[in-house]
């Protein structure tokens, strides 16, 4: 829902515009002229303007300059009959969003207009508090292994190379992508992300590239895809190695063309964004098995960085566990959370298969269970199953291997997994260290569905 006003001179075009907008759950003011609309302005905020040019006294290209000096958050569609298009476009270089030939054609069309138009605003409006919000990224507290981590980010960061990030689930591959995004030029522009393992194929390709009305079934209405929405920002793909082959060969199209069009569309859009692609999968044994495109794999590792398992980065286990905490605190309502130096020891000596994701769970746990604002070793609820770091050490001689084969130890691994997360399949995937639909697929080959 939306707060309008709509300036015409014309009482039924007005009602009309109205009638077709409040529909939608808006709230519509309107204005008879100019001046009156510059009134309403001053008294109450709107979203959204929508203005004929032609009006008696205050015309709407002077009421556009109006609300573009005064209230340049504001969206701002114009009217303009359809001898006057040169009017209109004066409008579009004094900032207006869009332009409707007048009569307008449709209710939908109207409707239309307006959301994308909201849209726009909302989007521009989330950039401005990503911007106010912002402080420095912070990945590493002094790890040996993140040092030429951190040095690669920032020597990529400035350029539009792809950069593809490598590593096990859990590593902090989201959070390197967002350092990469505020350390570059196109920090000022939008961060979208889309996680290929959480949707099907059908919903992953109109999620990816959008979709036109009627497009498929329950396809009501136009929508715009996430690369549409990164316009000028950083699109971040997530487990990219669970993409299917269809998906694969459209994704290497816009990554070579940088073009590509919305599902059931015909028009070409640009695709006008930094790509980083991230997975936890190794695509080069995927390739050898005909499971990844070669040629894809190439796009997206122009510039590979690998990202350390929590393991490898011990010295920075104590700080992240305390900034996690106080996030945790915060979250919780009880700031100032703090770890006993029992707990501090205790998860240093942790192997943490589950990398940071699993670190911030036990950290939750612990701070839901602890009384005070001290979080106690006692509290820490750790996976029996993970061998502690400390009891890790080099295998000598001839290990023996349990009596089973591979596809048995794999299917008692994901019967494991599921069983620990109470049946839920997507922590049970991010436990075993591979993408949702990975696990599925296992599932159904192994007939444990």
């Amino acid at each position: 829902m939306a707060r309008i006003l709509v300036a015409d001179d014309e009482e039924g075009v007005r009602s009309f515009i109205a009638e077709a907008l409040e529909v939608e759950g808006h709230v519509v003011t309107q204005a008879a002229d100019g001046e009156e609309a510059a009134r309403l302005l001053a008294k109450q905020g709107v979203d959204l303007l929508v203005t004929d040019l032609r009006m008696p006294g205050m015309d709407g290209l002077t009421l556009l300059r109006k609300v573009r000096e005064e209230q340049p958050d504001v969206e701002v569609v114009v009217l303009t009959a359809v001898g006057s298009v040169e009017s209109a476009v004066s409008a579009m270089k004094a900032g207006a969003f869009e332009y409707l030939l007048k009569p307008v054609g449709s209710p939908a069309e109207l409707r239309l207009t307006v959301a994308r138009a909201l849209e726009r605003r909302a989007l521009l409006n989330l950039k401005t508090e990503v911007r106010q919000s912002t402080t420095e990224v912070v990945l590493s507290w002094g790890a040996p292994s993140m040092g030429p981590v951190v040095e690669a980010l920032r020597k990529v960061s400035p350029t539009q190379a792809t950069v593809l990030l490598v590593g096990e689930s859990g590593t902090g591959k989201e959070v390197a992508a967002r350092a990469l995004h505020q350390w570059g030029e196109r920090s000022e522009g939008p961060f979208v992300a889309v996680n290929c393992a959480a949707l099907t194929e059908t919903l992953l390709e109109s999620e990816l590239f959008g979709h036109e009305k009627g497009a498929f079934t329950g396809a009501v209405a136009q929508r715009r895809g996430r690369i549409e929405l990164a316009q000028g920002g950083t699109f971040f793909l997530d487990e990219v190695g669970e993409l299917k082959a269809e998906l694969q060969a459209k994704l290497l199209r816009v990554l070579q063309e940088r073009r590509f069009e919305r599902v059931g569309g015909t028009r070409t859009l640009e695709a006008d964004v930094r790509w980083v692609a991230a997975t936890n999968r190794d695509l080069r044994t995927m390739m050898a098995h005909g499971e990844f495109r070669e040629d894809l794999y190439h796009r997206l590792a122009v510039f590979p960085i690998r990202m350390p398992s929590l393991r490898e980065r011990r010295e920075d286990l104590r700080p992240l566990s305390e900034l996690l905490l106080r996030r945790i605190g915060d979250e919780l309502g009880r700031p100032g959370l703090k770890l006993s130096p029992e707990a501090s020891e205790r998860l240093e000596a942790f192997s943490w298969p589950g990398n940071v994701r699993e670190l911030r769970n036990a950290l939750e746990r612990a701070a839901i269970l602890a009384d005070g604002a001290v979080v106690e070793s006692r509290h820490l609820w750790l996976d029996p199953t993970s061998a502690p770091a400390t009891t890790l050490a080099p295998v000598t001689g001839t290990a023996r291997l349990p009596d089973k084969t591979l596809e048995e130890l794999e299917r008692m691994a994901i019967d494991q997994a599921i069983a620990d997360e109470g049946g839920n399949r997507k922590r049970a995937a991010q436990r075993l260290g591979i993408g949702l639909r990975t696990l599925y697929d296992k599932l159904r080959r192994y007939g444990m569905q």
